[in-house]
């Protein structure tokens, strides 16, 4: 997200008053789609196992992948053979869906869905189309759940639960759709979701997450390993291409890390220039954009892979509902 976008979205630009008349519009048509499937004029297809959805109402990173990675792992806890589907943003594939494995290349099949694929160890596809992605899951896995990344907007797939990840420091801005705001659906619409999750603070009726994360790992020797606050008062390069680097750069400043920061957009495509910096000053990057640049990488190179921490009253309601699924099928 660009600096300007994030002035008119989250500082109360004037710029944004005149963009909506646009968001007006895109919020009619926002409503008139919901209503198109909620009535049937629009079809969903409800696949042969429960589905549940990771989303956000909002553009930009609010901590979705992590969220999927803790479900993933809760859901095999449970006895669950689950599998994920996303849409493979930023892949260039020429055919669609795709099977992801740990080893897939990102640049053809997106840098999130290779890193769930490690993260997660269990089957992953890709492609625009939600409902033939996760048909070709179910046709090549045998999975009995599945977990759709970034899913909310995409009605055409009939969903079992719904989990609306927020930003808890960002909200939701100036509480306007897009361009004027960044709310890809109205507010209104955390009502219909079963469990709201708030990366940071939470507020009555949401489930606070937190990601933390303690540990570098070096890109090339995964056993070599350091601690951040090994690094206190060390000047590093930190770098991070994902929806909010400021989230990134601020958990580096609190270890006490001296950062020389080089934002990039959200699932930037890296070559080894972008990273040619001077000096012999550590390079550190997030999990998502090791993915990406693990082929270029050199001793000097290190990520920090966080984990979500989730608020513990969520579970008993979660199970509730997964063990009413398996009671209606």
């Amino acid at each position: 997200m660009s600096l300007s976008l994030e002035s008119i979205w989250y500082r109360r630009h004037p710029v944004g008053l005149l963009l909506l008349p646009l968001s007006w519009v895109f919020f009619l048509v926002v409503v008139l789609r919901r209503f198109c499937y909620r009535t049937g004029v629009l079809k969903q297809h409800k696949i042969a196992c429960p589905v549940i959805i990771v989303g956000n109402i909002t553009v930009g990173g609010t901590g979705k992948t992590p969220l999927v990675i803790w479900l993933i792992a809760f859901l095999k806890k449970q006895g669950y053979h689950p599998g994920i589907i996303s849409r493979g943003y930023g892949g260039h594939a020429s055919t669609w869906p795709q099977q992801v494995r740990p080893d897939s290349d990102p640049y053809m099949v997106g840098d999130e869905p290779v890193l769930m694929a490690q993260r997660c160890q269990c089957p992953v596809a890709v492609g625009p189309d939600r409902v033939g992605t996760a048909q070709a899951l179910l046709e090549h896995n045998q999975c009995d759940i599945i977990v759709s990344d970034d899913g909310l907007q995409h009605y055409a797939l009939a969903r079992d639960i719904e989990f609306v990840v927020i930003d808890g420091i960002r909200r939701f801005g100036n509480n306007r759709c897009l361009p004027s705001g960044p709310l890809r659906e109205p507010v209104s619409r955390l009502r219909e979701a079963d469990f709201l999750v708030v990366n940071g603070l939470a507020n009555r009726g949401e489930h606070a997450m937190e990601l933390t994360g303690t540990r570098l790992i070096n890109m090339l020797d995964d056993r070599q390993t350091r601690e951040l606050s090994d690094w206190s008062g060390k000047r590093v390069h930190a770098v991070a291409g994902i929806g909010n680097p400021k989230r990134f750069f601020t958990t580096l400043n609190r270890a006490g890390l001296d950062l020389e920061s080089h934002a990039f957009r959200d699932h930037y495509e890296y070559n080894q220039r972008d990273l040619d910096f001077t000096g012999d000053n550590p390079v550190i990057m997030t999990e998502k954009d090791k993915v990406k640049c693990l082929r270029f990488a050199n001793r000097n190179f290190w990520y920090l892979p966080v984990d979500a921490q989730i608020d513990e009253r969520l579970e008993t309601p979660l199970l509730r509902k997964l063990n009413a699924l398996n009671k209606q099928r």
